[in-house]
């Protein structure tokens, strides 16, 4: 995989031919309170404060997880890829200090939490060609929020649109608003209580790909619960999600795709031990 312009090696490119774990945030690893989807007759398990608002605390990991993860970490680079914004995902503690993190649905590269300027001018170019402006898509996105089902409307990074309903159940169907984005180069994701409006060109998997090139790993085992997350998956060795999510919903499937039967905070447990598993021992260069 080629590196962005003007990159040098990376001092982690020590560990090239081995696997590079890249991991979904929210949904995949990390859980609110009211996405645990507990057993109701199951005690609960041992737990990790990963994030907190405003003094209020905001979503979880299994204390085992937390483990886990930082076991992986020490054996693999461990790439957090996420739909959150640069602010949101730094308010997120998995335990240990990511190289490399993708925030902003691949439109940030982060290098030691620092956005990469490279990469943000490469993003940048890439939309310009393929996708209508910010802005049109912006005025979609507040004609929908004139709906009582939408408390809110956002803009992530100057790069996508986002809308929070005021409950899951009271999502309208979407599918013409669907076909509009896509005419526009842009796509329609609902995550939960969030609908994203987000350039077709803003790929995590494209991020992800300049990660790998970057770090000359030959191998990417990769996790994750929602459409956004489907190019990653299906550009990945090893795909993992769980039993619960978009993805689920839909039915999707690959060839390289392993799905956790655990739902919610079991399977970022779950998701963790399959990853352990598999990276455990290095895999051959792929030819």
């Amino acid at each position: 995989m080629a590196s962005g312009p003007g990159v040098t090696a990376d001092p982690d490119s020590g560990r090239a031919g081995r696997w590079l774990v890249a991991c979904d945030l929210d949904q995949t690893l990390i859980y609110s309170r009211r996405s645990f989807r507990l057993d109701p007759a199951a005690a609960e398990p041992e737990l990790t404060l990963v994030e907190v608002l405003d003094d209020a605390p905001v979503t979880w990991m299994t204390r085992s997880a937390v483990d886990l993860l930082g076991r992986l970490a020490s054996a693999v680079p461990v790439v957090p890829v996420t739909t959150r914004t640069y602010a949101q995902y730094h308010r997120v503690n998995l335990g240990f200090r990511p190289r490399y993190a993708v925030t902003t649905n691949g439109g940030r590269i982060l290098v030691d939490g620092v956005p990469d300027a490279d990469w943000a001018a490469t993003v940048r170019d890439r939309l310009s060609a393929t996708a209508r402006p910010l802005p049109e898509i912006l005025a979609i996105g507040e004609r929908l929020a004139t709906q009582d089902w939408v408390r809110l409307v956002r803009v992530a990074d100057e790069l996508f649109v986002y809308l929070v309903a005021y409950e899951r159940d009271g999502l309208p169907d979407l599918g013409a608003v669907a076909e509009d984005l896509a005419a526009a180069g842009w796509t329609l994701s609902v995550q939960g209580r969030k609908v994203y409006l987000v350039p077709a060109a803003l790929t995590k998997q494209a991020a992800l790909a300049e990660v790998a090139g970057r770090l000359g790993t030959t191998r990417i085992a990769a996790a994750g619960d929602s459409l956004l997350d489907r190019p990653m998956l299906a550009d990945a060795d090893l795909a993992v999600r769980p039993s619960h999510g978009e993805l689920h919903e839909l039915g999707w499937t690959a060839p390289n795709l392993r799905v956790v039967p655990a739902r919610g905070l079991a399977a970022g447990e779950a998701i963790l031990t399959l990853l352990a598993a598999t990276v455990a021992v290095d895999a051959p260069v792929r030819g």
